[in-house]
């Protein structure tokens, strides 16, 4: 048969053929194995929408292509799928379908677990979790009661971003221009009572963990380092000229001091009000403070205020100077950070720099560079760097770092201030005024207050046979069967907490019990955590770099210290893949751009799709879509697949072992670039998971397969080289299409299934060029080139290079100032 017969790559058939031996032989199926190595990759489980998108296409795909690479590689490989079941899609369908959302839940797992498989994905499916499952979340319950016992949970009032049609509290980061991020209706403000987890308990853990975690990226370990946001400093009161009240100020600068000219308080500070009362100034404080919040709530995470302030009519006093300082409203200072109250130098802060230049406060220089002198009114901007101390009484002369211990300590030991430590961290609000969510597990007692719900009591299951209101509104506050239960201390009449809890809190430790699903005398079994955490390597998109992965990181310390874990972080490596990208934008089915993935493996099968999810960008970046991308990995793959059609009973055939010392010719030719590939590959996988360049490399070996074997080659290749071409063009491509290298395996006679094989290794010395083409420059263009043997000393080479009579012509009668050699790639000689 010959290679250009036609030939039908039936890739439907091939596909469900080998999906259905492995569902029947529980082919990915793994327990632990003291004799191989662990790797535990996992990607993010998704949310059951009802369908899966090229998003969880390219998550998924790369996430499978590590796992069966590193299983071939012998490791014992865990790979694991759920869901993150809960949430409010699944409560505002059965709203709509007047059903429970549980039907609306199962049904979409139903559906695209069938797309999952349907891809080829190689996860241990018995080990699935549904988040909304009273066997996953009875342990999610009996933890936050351990927290509780330990003081790691708490009930505060608080003000939160309402959303009144969805009916729920937002995190600031779901309110996008003033905007509930789901309903796109607008947020107010509203005091509620909620439970909070305390995060903040663990914050110089989380910050100094932070560079111990090698595999992550830096981009994500900044964004947590800044999220978490420690700073050290002095905490130091104000006394505020003629009223009983002070402002307490927190600084990074303390030797700054000197030069503060005005103070800026946040429009939340609670002493706003009085300090205008009196003085004239209250309408346009309140004014300036209702303004402020509504541009707040409208203002993107990544916008910027323009700077402005409104006075108070009221002075505090500098306790180093006693000199009076006007109390201005700013909209840049945050109430959350500090004190909510920050002091103002202008001369050495740019914020406070243009504040005062725009109100025409005082600029006061009090910290100048070694042998330099600062003029305030020259200056065009804050000079922010250390130097030493002018205009600062006592502490003129001092370097910044002794200043500012002095004058921290001065206050201390006047007793208007302290050493202090803050943090942009905030506790963890978890309540949720939906129903589709883990009840909370706790108790309200006229008498005893607040009671955790007992172990044996677990779980806190949600009502099946309630109906949703068309509102939105939860119906467990008015549902006596959930709510009227008794005090576990006292016995007497009581109410059930009728919040649930947000929904990162189940993707805060699911992680953890995959590894033990089934366990039923615990959250977690500690054999099986012991050996397979922590992950070995975590894929999923940067959009989680904050939230999640900080909520995770912070449900592991508190696993640990509860006893159920042993390891402090759960992620040892990091992968955050880029977004696809159509059309100039990411793809969603608002900007009607969204590709099918059904509709891609009915056109052109799991593998073409999987394919190209790795060919066309390396992982960390945005994948642009391309359908002519599509089709060219399409026709790359029928390309492999006619030749071993073609070639079939020969390949099929016994072949002897390949002495490549022996080989000349074509043979060797091909030899060299087979393992030349099998070390380009592997180092590829190795190395950031470059699959773009791996595939590349393999389209290179087909490349010259074809060549060197085409009818108008010049010598013939011998079968046994092109056995182990073709034999290692499936072995290399097995963890990215799999399907299709199984069927052209088992099709050349193997009996083993592929997935069983070793990855192979190359051979160094029959990679190894026979000659290397090295490129001559002078002065940085190029003007000839060198054949030379592998190995040839930098002395020799530009030995070689000065007496090429290409390159001679344009040196000769010139002074050589220098000769660069870049090892087997290239000279340049500079004149």
């Amino acid at each position: 048969m010959s290679a250009n017969d036609p030939i039908t790559y039936d890739f439907q058939a091939i596909e469900e053929k080998w999906q259905k031996r492995w569902l029947t032989a529980k082919t990915f199926k793994v327990s632990p194995d003291t004799n191989r190595p662990k790797y535990y990759l996992l990607e993010m489980f998704p949310y059951p929408s009802g369908r899966i998108h090229m998003g969880h296409v390219r998550n998924y795909t790369i996430g499978d292509v590590v796992a069966r690479y590193k299983r071939m590689r012998g490791f014992n490989v865990l790979h694991p799928m759920g869901w993150d079941a809960f949430g409010l899609p699944a409560e505002n369908a059965a709203i709509k379908n007047n059903s429970h959302p549980a039907h609306w839940t199962y049904d979409n797992i139903d559906y695209m677990k069938n797309q999952l498989k349907r891809m080829g994905f190689s996860y241990d499916w018995d080990r699935e979790i549904a988040t909304c499952n009273a066997k996953y979340y009875r342990w999610e319950q009996l933890v936050f009661t351990r927290m509780f016992e330990k003081g790691l949970v708490y009930q505060k009032v608080t003000t939160v971003n309402w959303c009144e049609t969805c009916q729920t509290v937002l995190a600031n980061e779901q309110v996008i221009d003033g905007a509930c991020w789901r309903c796109d209706n607008l947020v107010t403000p509203r005091e509620m009572n909620g439970w909070f987890f305390k995060i903040t308990a663990y914050a110089d853990e989380l910050l100094d963990e932070c560079d111990n975690l090698k595999g992550w990226p830096e981009k994500v370990l900044a964004m947590q380092r800044n999220w978490i946001g420690r700073s050290h400093g002095a905490e130091i009161d104000f006394a505020v000229e003629g009223r009983p009240e002070k402002l307490t100020i927190f600084t990074t600068r303390p030797d700054t001091i000197f030069g503060v000219s005005f103070m800026s308080i946040a429009p939340e500070h609670p002493l706003v009000e009085s300090l205008c009362r009196g003085t004239g100034h209250e309408e346009a404080v309140r004014e300036f403070v209702e303004r402020t919040r509504a541009l707040k709530q409208r203002q993107k995470p990544e916008d910027e205020l323009e700077k402005e302030g409104v006075f108070t009519g009221s002075y505090c006093l500098n306790p180093y100077t006693g000199q009076q300082v006007p109390i201005y409203v700013a909209n840049f200072v945050l109430m959350e950070y500090g004190t909510g109250a920050v002091m103002a130098v202008p001369a050495h802060d740019q914020r406070d720099f243009e504040f005062a230049k725009k109100y025409d406060l005082p600029i006061t220089v009090v910290i100048e560079p070694e042998g330099a002198t600062l003029d305030s009114a020259a200056m065009t901007e804050a000079f922010t760097d250390a130097g030493r101390l002018v205009n600062s009484g006592d502490f003129n002369g001092l370097a910044s770092p002794d200043a500012k211990e002095k004058i921290t300590a001065f206050a201390a030991a006047k007793g208007f201030g302290k050493q202090r430590t803050t943090y942009r961290l905030r506790d963890w609000g978890i309540s949720r005024q939906r129903f589709w969510g883990a009840p909370i597990p706790m108790i309200h007692c006229d008498q005893c207050g607040a009671q955790p719900v007992p172990a044996q009591d677990l779980p806190v299951m949600l009502p099946t046979d309630v109906q949703l209101d068309k509102s939105g509104k939860s119906p467990l506050p008015n549902l006596e069967s959930f709510y009227k239960t008794a005090c576990p201390s006292c016995g007497k009449a009581a109410r059930r907490e009728t919040d649930t809890m947000d929904t990162f809190v189940e993707s805060s430790w699911y992680f953890a019990r995959y590894t033990c699903p089934d366990f039923t005398d615990g959250p977690l079994d500690k054999a099986a955590v012991s050996h397979w955490l922590p992950v070995d390597q975590y894929i999923g998109g940067v959009e989680h770099a904050i939230l999640h992965l900080l909520y995770a990181r912070f449900f592991t310390k508190v696993l640990r210290d509860l006893g159920y874990l042993t390891v402090a972080e759960p992620f040892t490596n990091l992968l955050t893949q880029g977004m696809v990208i159509k059309d100039g934008t990411k793809m969603s089915k608002s900007k009607g751009n969204v590709v099918d993935p059904s509709d891609l493996i009915k056109q052109y099968g799991a593998d073409t799709v999987r394919l190209f999810s790795l060919f066309a960008a390396p992982p960390e970046r945005d994948l642009d879509w391309s359908d002519k991308g599509v089709e060219g990995a399409s026709r790359f793959l029928y390309r492999v697949y006619r030749f071993v059609v073609g070639n079939r009973e020969m390949l099929s055939g016994s072949h002897a072992a390949i002495d490549g010392s022996a080989l000349s010719g074509a043979d060797r030719t091909l030899h060299r670039k087979t393992h030349q590939t099998i070390r380009k590959v592997t180092g590829d996988l190795d190395s950031d998971f470059h699959f773009n360049t791996a595939i590349s490399g393999v389209m290179e070996l087909v490349n010259t397969l074809y060549s060197l074997t085409a009818e108008e080659a010049t010598e013939p290749v011998g079968n046994d080289v092109i056995h182990e071409a073709v034999e290692t063009i499936l072995l290399l491509l097995a963890p990215m299409v799999p399907h299709f290298c199984e069927e052209l395996w088992e099709m050349t006679g193997h009996g083993e299934p592929l997935h069983l094989a070793p990855w192979p290794t190359h051979d160094a010395e029959a990679a190894k060029e026979d000659e290397l083409t090295i490129v001559v420059q002078v002065n940085g263009k190029v003007r000839g080139r060198l054949t030379v043997p592998p190995g040839v000393d930098d002395a020799a080479l530009q030995e070689l290079a000065r007496n090429d009579e290409k390159v001679i012509k344009f040196i000769e009668g010139k002074a050589i100032r220098k000769i660069i050699v870049v090892k087997n790639k290239l000279v340049n000689i500079v004149v």
